[in-house]
């Protein structure tokens, strides 16, 4: 099975667009994340400073390799992971009964409750990251590629927004007091 390189371009800009935007609201606001983070009670609290700072860095490097055709493949296997990790926090949360957490994927102002579409949003990201590895077909990119590329990822970015409004509002409804 093999990838068109059209295909392979947009997902791995995604994933650079995603990376760099969700580095950007965790050094927007470092104690907001700092605080989602601690609040997931997943890290003994002496490590959840260190994670936080961390974090985003590493987010701005994959976003960086992500980015770079003859890196992404191999940015693709972390990336992946990360998104499994993050999935597999607000999961273990969910299942602690912890729905009224913030994701801190949001950023500041953009609170996210947990829900199980996060968590299903996250593995769908993952496999998306992933199909990076795999082979990409023999076939020269003309200008027109480009174009189709640069709408396709205008219209992921869009498509990505609007779900992340949905699943945020959902959980906030079901948060909400009178809520059915």
């Amino acid at each position: 099975m093999s990838v068109d390189p059209m295909v392979r371009h947009v997902l791995a800009l995604a994933g650079a667009l995603l990376f760099a935007t969700a580095a950007w609201h965790k050094l927007r606001a470092p104690a907001a994340f700092g605080a989602a983070l601690s609040a997931h009670r997943l890290l003994p609290a002496r490590l959840v400073r260190p994670f936080a700072q961390l974090l985003p860095l590493l987010e701005l490097a994959l976003a960086a390799l992500l980015s770079v055709p003859a890196t992404a493949p191999a940015a693709a296997i972390p990336a992946s992971l990360l998104m499994l990790l993050y999935g597999a926090v607000i999961a273990i949360n969910l299942l602690r009964g912890r729905r009224d957490l913030d994701c801190g994927c949001g950023g500041p102002g953009g609170e996210r409750p947990l829900s199980w579409g996060l968590v299903v949003r996250n593995l769908a990201l993952a496999s998306g990251l992933g199909a990076l590895v795999l082979p990409v077909s023999a076939r020269a990119l003309g200008s027109l590629d480009v174009v189709h590329a640069l709408l396709t990822l205008a219209t992921a970015a869009l498509l990505y927004s609007a779900v992340d409004v949905a699943l945020a509002n959902a959980a906030r409804s079901r948060l909400a007091p009178g809520a059915v």
